[in-house]
């Protein structure tokens, strides 16, 4: 039956490409109807860009909105012809219109289509309860004392965050009303200098003698535009301590994160960005050729790419790169280094597009000697904003050979970012994770989670009073006083106020929400 699949997607494929345009439309001879049903069909075609979604995980009136969007991937147009409104003005529409995202004719018949739209909402569920907690989440930290930064942007739109050592303070960076600035705060978290910047910065990275930011481009809002930047900073020996070099890597699409590493033991670092983009974007490594320019090498041309480490996986000595792709095709990815630039894909961890892939780090959690994932999903960002109950963090375990098995799941609604540290100095890791759509009118608590761990995959959740001051969209974790423990930092993002809000905490966001604040760890 596969077989049979694939070659019907062919054949219309095929078929669709037999057209002629007259008076600026494009006239077509429509495919040939399968005469498969509409169960059949749904899997050939949905399937062949993510992992197949069954009609169960969302209702009636939310696959409503989400198939016409399916449709549009499949050249299925309401009006018959495919819309302008489908491209954004300017470069990044030209970029999705070449790059075939939205076929100009279908590439399956209107009666298969009809099937495929009459299965999914004659078998999804007019409502789906939504995910209740075991049991409540403890308040109170025992080793962390809150505290707020006395400077702030309101609203505050904190796009990344650093804790910067040697007792230097925090950096944060805004886009507000698209007046991009990096902000260096004392360790007292008061102002210390700001710097104005043309674009988005959205990953900070220091080295011995210079700065390397990643801006995002001129908003952090969904783009295929090529305006991202890497810009190199020096030193500059008095305040602000850092002034602007150049920019040796430009024309990143929609870059979300950075990692620096020597990729081809050449001596110099290089540099893998994850230029997530939106209907385009790519996985790009880019070679240091040691004259203070990158040459770019393309290891994944998909958009998506949102978090990227890179380490040794096979101890061979080769530094190899871990992906999480969180667009369509979610999954975890590990490029293995082949030595002279070359680079093999393994597929790790495969995941829904309903996901929300968002983050991934590696740890050691059961001390075997080889590093784990720990995976969180929590994106409600898209067309189906609806609490889920597999959205949290996941611990899955290496069997020592890059097989990974999911071994722990803690459900956060809304999840975005954890960071894996024993942040309790009793010998064994902890969790500190954040969320940027928890469920506000329930658990608003759920904006902010410390899972101690008790041993054995157990873990004990714990909030604070003060979780819902601002919506935390970014994280840092580092030893901000150089006491020996790990502090944590968060950013607060304002823009998307929660959808139906009856709670009032968006206004007080607005009003005086603070951009960043300090969980100071008090263990030491």
């Amino acid at each position: 039956m596969r077989t049979l699949f694939t070659f019907y997607i062919l054949l219309t494929l095929i078929i669709s490409c037999t057209s002629k345009k007259q008076s600026g439309k494009t006239e077509f001879k429509e495919p040939t109807a399968s005469g498969i049903s509409g169960k059949e069909l749904s899997i050939a075609h949905c399937s062949r860009c993510h992992g197949f979604v069954k009609p169960e995980l969302l209702t009636k009136s939310v696959w409503k909105d989400v198939l016409p969007a399916m449709g549009h991937r499949m050249g299925v147009y309401s009006g018959g012809f495919r819309p302008d409104s489908l491209f954004d003005a300017g470069v990044s529409g030209e970029i999705v219109r070449n790059a075939g995202i939205f076929p100009e004719t279908p590439v399956l018949a209107k009666e298969d289509w009809v099937k495929i739209v009459k299965h999914y909402l004659d078998n999804a569920p007019d409502t789906i309860p939504d995910p209740v907690r075991k049991s409540k989440i403890r308040m109170g930290l025992k080793h962390f004392k809150y505290k707020e930064s006395s400077f702030n942007h309101r609203p505050a739109f904190t796009s990344m965050v650093k804790i910067l050592p040697d007792k230097r303070g925090i950096a944060f960076s805004d886009s507000k009303n698209r007046r991009n600035v990096l902000t260096f705060l004392t360790p007292d978290l008061k102002e210390n200098y700001s710097i104005p910047l043309a674009a988005t910065p959205i990953h900070f990275y220091e080295n011995a003698n210079e700065l390397l930011l990643t801006t995002i481009g001129k908003g952090v809002f969904p783009t295929d535009a090529p305006d991202g930047a890497m810009q190199r900073f020096v030193k500059n020996g008095s305040e602000p301590a850092y002034k602007p070099a150049d920019i040796p890597i430009s024309n990143l699409r929609r870059p979300v994160s950075m990692a620096f590493r020597d990729l081809n033991k050449d001596g110099f670092e290089d540099a893998v960005a994850c230029e997530f983009g939106n209907e385009t974007g790519q996985l790009v490594w880019y070679q240091n050729n040691g004259k203070g320019g990158y040459e770019k090498q393309v290891l994944r041309d998909k958009p998506g790419a949102i978090t990227a480490i890179i380490k040794d996986a096979n101890q061979d000595g080769l530094p190899d790169v871990y992906v999480l792709m969180a667009q369509a095709d979610e999954g975890v990815f590990l490029y293995e280094n082949q030595g002279s630039g070359k680079f093999l894909e393994k597929r790790l961890l495969s995941f829904l597009p309903l996901n929300g892939s968002q983050y991934i780090e590696l740890a050691d959690f059961n001390k075997d000697g080889f590093d784990d994932i720990i995976y969180v999903c929590g994106d409600n960002a898209d067309k189906t904003p609806v609490l889920k109950e597999y959205h949290g963090v996941y611990i899955f375990l290496n069997d020592g050979k890059s097989n990974f098995k999911q071994s722990y799941f803690y459900h956060l609604n809304g999840a975005y970012k954890a960071m894996v540290r024993d942040y309790d100095l009793d010998g064994d890791l902890d969790i500190a994770a954040i969320s940027f759509f928890p469920d506000y009118q329930r658990y608003p608590e759920e904006s902010f989670i410390y899972l101690e761990n008790k041993g054995k995959m157990k873990f004990e959740d714990y909030s604070f009073r003060e979780a819902t001051k601002g919506r935390w969209v970014v994280m840092d974790a580092g030893d901000m006083d150089a006491d020996g423990d790990i502090d944590l930092v968060l950013g607060s993002f304002v823009y998307f106020l929660p959808q139906g809000d009856t709670t009032g905490l968006g206004k007080k966001w607005l009003s005086d929400g603070p951009s960043v604040i300090v969980l100071e760890n008090t263990v030491r």
